[in-house]
């Protein structure tokens, strides 16, 4: 079979808060091929995403993504490695985009693939066991560290045994106070939970000002320490990892290929590699980490924070290796992302998570939803129309 259309749609809340938060808009892929229909989300400003997808050809190197997997063949997991191939061959120069991009749209590939081969990504990939996943609740800091031990406690009672507390004040004010949340957010979910801090690169590349906080991550006994830099700041991952023998370094969500996500683990000596499959190029660049994560002795983990079917789509790539056991899982993600699907990954009996076992990555899109977030858009260059919102 062969790729018969790609349709790309802007999903956006009626307002956009100037928050931390990725849920508040999605640009959903649909690929449509042999009769079979799948879906993937691309992390990514939604309306510079379908600029790479139609932007006029500018030089050998920036091809618009259209390009390069309109018509292509979609039999077998090879295809869909020769598509992004094709699209880092022809889309590399001058359009940083076409990563994240094609990363929905290489995600919508595998799920088509899936479905019609009626077969899960994780077995295409070639696991023969979805393991159970610990997931952790992913959430924002309080704007006060009452309201952050307030959140643990309520995560703790919808029965997650970890949480992870990220962005909000933390970092932009006092060591004292960020100290606070850390304590609080400890005596929310008890001695016995994991508890994990996202720095959200707060710190940039300063390694003392990062290093300031790890007295009381030690003392808080924090699982992991995340993204206290830019994700290029490779050399202050190194630092500050030297510095820390107890708490963990976690980094890798602004990976937006395989070679930045190998760099962390060789150069910037991460315990944890933690990678969005809707942003670094697909499942099989997720795939590609994992397997290299696996090999070095470095946990795996997804980045999610937006929809169930990102959170189905990233635990593919690792959810055969049974040493890769915990996972992000997305608690505050705006009504755009809860009701994108018409089925969730619930936590089992035993508050685990697994891959589905369904053709694809097993989630249906709410196309009501899809309908009700909608931005209809038009892209017009030179009075020629390139891109209008597709039909749902």
């Amino acid at each position: 079979m062969k790729i018969e259309s790609v349709d790309l749609f802007y999903l956006r809340m009626p307002e956009v808060l100037d928050i931390g938060d990725g849920s508040q808009d999605s640009l959903l892929c649909r690929v449509s091929a042999g009769g079979y229909v799948g879906w993937g989300e691309a992390v990514c400003s939604p309306l510079v995403g379908l600029s790479a997808w139609i932007t006029p050809l500018s030089h050998s190197g920036c091809h618009p993504v259209i390009d390069s997997v309109l018509g292509a063949p979609l039999n077998d997991p090879s295809d869909i490695a020769k598509v992004y191939q094709s699209v880092r061959k022809n889309s590399f120069y001058g359009l940083l985009q076409s990563d994240l991009l094609i990363s929905g749209i290489e995600i919508a590939m595998w799920d088509c693939l899936g479905r019609a081969k009626s077969e899960p990504i994780w077995r295409l990939l070639g696991y023969q066991k979805s393991y159970p996943k610990l997931p952790y609740a992913s959430v924002l800091f309080g704007d006060t560290a009452q309201e952050t031990k307030q959140k643990a406690l309520a995560m703790k009672q919808a029965g997650f045994k970890a949480v992870k507390f990220g962005w909000g004040p933390f970092g932009t004010t006092t060591v004292k106070a960020d100290a606070e949340h850390i304590f609080a957010a400890r005596d929310g979910i008890g001695d016995d939970g994991y508890l994990m801090i996202d720095a959200g690169t707060v710190f940039k590349e300063d390694v003392e000002a990062a290093a300031a906080r790890l007295p009381a991550l030690h003392e808080a006994n924090v699982y992991w320490y995340e993204e206290p830099f830019d994700g290029y700041a490779i050399s202050s991952y190194a630092q500050l990892s030297a510095r820390t023998p107890k708490v963990a370094l976690a980094g890798g969500e602004g990976a937006h290929n395989a070679y930045q996500g190998k760099q962390l683990i060789d150069d910037g000596k991460v315990g944890f590699i933690q990678i969005d499959a809707g942003y670094v190029g697909g499942i099989s660049n997720a795939y590609q980490i994992a397997q290299y994560a696996n090999k070095k002795g470095v946990k795996y983990v997804n980045h999610t924070f937006t929809s169930q079917s990102a959170l189905s789509s990233s635990l593919q790539s690792f959810a055969g290796l049974a040493e890769s056991d915990i996972s992000e899982y997305p608690m505050e993600p705006k009504l755009l992302c809860q009701e994108l699907t018409t089925n969730r990954i619930e936590l089992d009996k035993n508050g685990m998570i697994s891959a589905p076992d369904k053709p694809g990555t097993g989630m249906d899109i709410n196309l009501d939803a899809v309908k009700k977030y909608l931005v209809q858009t038009q892209i017009q260059v030179g009075g020629k129309t390139l891109y209008t919102t597709p039909s749902v």
